[in-house]
């Protein structure tokens, strides 16, 4: 996160300067808190501080990346927490095995809505065509008919989300008033009949069919081996022509030279989304900069759907929460945060988790 004026917004927690609001209370119990946003290159701080730290607190939004080289030096280290959703900066597999198995936990819950809101607000201004209007207007200029030639109601539109977990499921909730034509869902796990007729939303059980059927296609899956680069040429060939895109999940479940070239060819009318890989995203990320040529928008921003400051104040709720469990020798963690423990997965498979950031 940035460090303009963070320190004159208490609720931005998530800053290096603000860190989570935990080290007077960790300090009063005698513990030492180090935090950096030094976390590239050989000699970086986070690298020099690994090799003595019992836990290690990272966010998703600028990740330190616990590769399995970095668990290796960290002799000491008993738990990494996620102060958000979302632990595929982590080496799972490393981490079962570093030091008799490090726990790996998050906050799960946390920022569901958060990006629910982001993904209801990224289809609504491609579809609305608004990035491209809004420019026009920024420029000088005032020219209805250019920027109404990509502009669509959403009513009527069919939308699909890959993986209906905690935010799939919450975006089609929000997407029900628009009167969609079809609310569709992917997922190996089906909703409740009785949540599926709620939200009036149909399980189709191959990706494929879903997306060629699709006008916008959201991602809401996480990341692991199944689904990394799963969105590349072969797959966004069967979209239906037209359609847009957009992916608050993560940036590496994107072929992001195919979306961009998805969109030069006009395949994709639109791309939006929060999500990058690397984190943060290069100045040469072709994301950034892809667009359709005859008029569609690019919707991206960084990654700030799970950290509102109503999100922030959640994560760093959780995440002491998981500290003073840890720390208390209690070790009454929410089950539903941990991801790994004891040297093994604490839920059925990762790769099969569906509601995850």
């Amino acid at each position: 996160m940035g460090h303009e004026h963070a320190r004159d917004v208490p609720e931005l927690l998530g800053t290096t300067e603000n860190e989570l609001g935990i080290r007077k209370w960790l300090e009063s119990q005698g513990h030492t808190l180090v935090t950096t946003s030094d976390k590239e290159g050989e000699n970086s701080k986070f690298d020099q501080e690994l090799v003595d730290a019992e836990i290690i607190i990272t966010t998703p939004f600028h990740p330190g990346y616990l590769t399995a080289e970095r668990l290796a030096k960290a002799k000491k280290l008993k738990l990494a927490v996620t102060a958000g959703i979302g632990s595929d900066h982590v080496d799972l597999d490393a981490a079962n095995k570093t030091n008799g198995g490090v726990t790996v936990a998050e906050v799960t819950g946390s920022n569901v809505v958060s990006v629910a809101e982001h993904v209801i607000m990224t289809i609504l201004t491609l579809v609305r065509n608004f990035v491209p209007a809004h420019e026009q207007i920024q420029a000088g200029d005032w020219n209805v008919a250019a920027v109404a030639k990509n502009e669509y109601d959403l009513e009527n539109k069919v939308v699909g989300t890959v993986a209906v977990g905690r935010i799939g499921e919450r975006v089609l909730r929000r997407l029900k008033p628009f009167d969609c034509k079809e609310l569709l869902y992917f997922d190996y796990q089906p909703l409740k009949p009785e949540v599926e007729k709620e939200i009036g939303c149909r399980r189709v059980e191959n990706l494929e069919e879903m997306l060629s059927q699709c006008d916008v296609v959201t991602i809401n899956c996480p990341l692991h081996e199944k689904t990394r680069g799963l969105f590349n040429k072969e797959l966004i060939s069967h979209m239906k022509p037209g359609s847009w895109l957009v992916n608050t999940a993560r940036g590496a479940i994107v072929v992001k030279e195919d979306v961009a070239d998805a969109l030069a060819s006009g395949r994709l009318r639109g791309y939006g989304g929060d999500v990058w890989f690397p984190q943060p995203a290069p100045k040469d990320h072709p994301l950034r900069y892809a667009k359709n040529p005859f008029g569609g928008g690019n919707a991206t921003v960084a990654h700030m759907s799970g950290t509102s400051l109503d999100a922030q104040k959640r994560y760093a709720d959780g995440t002491k929460n998981i500290l003073d469990s840890y720390l208390s020798g209690r070790f009454d963690y929410n089950p539903q945060d941990l991801i790994v423990k004891d040297g093994d997965y604490a839920t059925k498979a990762y790769g099969q988790r569906t509601n995850k950031k």
